[in-house]
């Protein structure tokens, strides 16, 4: 006997036995070919739109000053396995110590990382599936109401991404309260990727929640990408990245803010404040070292040096001036990181094998 036949014989098998159900089946079958014959590609997420610009080429997340000393131990490959203690000196933002230790494998990530002075920070991603990774971040600092708790569940599509991300929710004082983001990148075409993302947010029961919605656009061509967010209140974010060669990448980025235009100075005549900063960036990669820099319409120049003087040994160097305020910070850092016999066995083992897809 088959299976639609058994589903017939079932209780409740009418509801799944109709012409209704049966057109929509062929209408959903129908579009799904005509997607998959279009050839889209996944664009990625709402959070990352700009991440050529911004993280690949601009030193944003690199930069630093005072001095750095990095010591990685590194004890497996598969499973990713190692530990790492971080010492700093004159630098605003970082402890003087902090160490950190992490595991990886095709399903599960795990870091945790503590400084002297108690601050633990954590974080554990759990992949379901090939398409769906839950990752959970944790900070614990000393002092009250330092705590920070944040869920992200991400579903990666072939043409799509979807995201619902949370930060510190709770129901302990009889409602909800916290921050919901929920976001949506969708491949229209090729080269074309439209997108929305909406915030819910309540700080506490005595306050009305608060809402935004903000829309985003990328598009990608054959060596450059540019994008364009539009959030509310008036604030417009662009980026426009370029491959000039096989090593040298170059990013624009240009942030504008309307401020007046959501609230009533701009609804009851009152002026509209206009402020933003444009920012050039490139990129050069050469054999054991990469520069970056860039310069920004506010009169700050950024560059950074990481040069790799040998296979486990690397230094990097960081300048920044801000000429308007007539200030200048450097800083130097040195990463080595060690590995056993065993380790290089393992690399040699693993050979051309496909490295571990860990969800970080």
């Amino acid at each position: 006997m088959s299976s639609q036949e058994l589903e017939k014989d079932l209780p409740l098998g009418f509801l799944f036995n109709n012409s209704v159900v049966a057109a929509l089946a062929d209408t959903y079958t129908s579009f799904s070919e005509r997607r998959a014959a279009l050839g889209l590609s996944n664009p990625g997420t709402v959070e990352n739109i700009a991440r050529e610009v911004q993280r690949d080429v601009f030193l944003n997340n690199y930069t630093f000053q005072g001095l750095r000393a990095d010591l990685t131990k590194a004890f497996s490959i598969s499973p990713l396995f190692q530990v790492s203690h971080a010492f700093a000196m004159g630098s605003q933002g970082l402890p003087p110590y902090t160490f950190a230790a992490l595991f990886g494998t095709n399903k599960i990530f795990m870091q945790g990382n503590i400084d002297n002075e108690g601050q633990l920070s954590t974080r554990f991603n759990y992949r379901w599936s090939p398409s769906l990774v839950t990752k959970t971040q944790i900070q614990i600092a000393p002092g009250p109401n330092q705590a920070m708790v944040q869920f992200d569940n991400e579903y990666t599509g072939n043409d799509f991404t979807a995201s619902l991300k949370t930060l510190n929710p709770s129901l302990i004082d009889g409602g909800l309260t916290g921050i919901f983001i929920g976001s949506y990148l969708q491949s229209v075409t090729p080269s074309l990727a439209l997108g929305l993302e909406a915030i819910w947010q309540r700080a506490a029961l005595n306050q009305g929640p608060e809402t935004a919605i903000s829309y985003c656009a990328k598009y990608k061509g054959s060596d450059w990408i540019a994008s364009a967010q539009l959030a509310a209140g008036g604030a417009i974010s662009t980026s426009y990245w370029r491959r000039l060669t096989d090593k040298v990448e170059a990013g624009v980025d240009l942030n504008l803010q309307f401020a007046g235009l959501s609230g009533s100075g701009g609804l009851m005549g009152g002026p509209v404040r206009k402020e933003g900063v444009t920012t050039v960036g490139a990129k050069y990669d050469f054999r054991m070292s990469t520069f970056r820099a860039q310069v920004d319409s506010t009169g700050k120049l950024s560059c950074l040096l990481e040069k790799r003087v040998a296979p486990p040994v690397q230094l990097t160097f960081a300048a920044d001036m801000d000429h308007f305020k007539q200030q200048a910070k450097i800083g130097l850092a040195v990463s080595i990181e060690a590995g056993s016999e065993e380790l290089q066995e393992q690399q040699e083992l693993a050979g051309g094998a496909a490295p571990a897809q860990i969800p970080f």
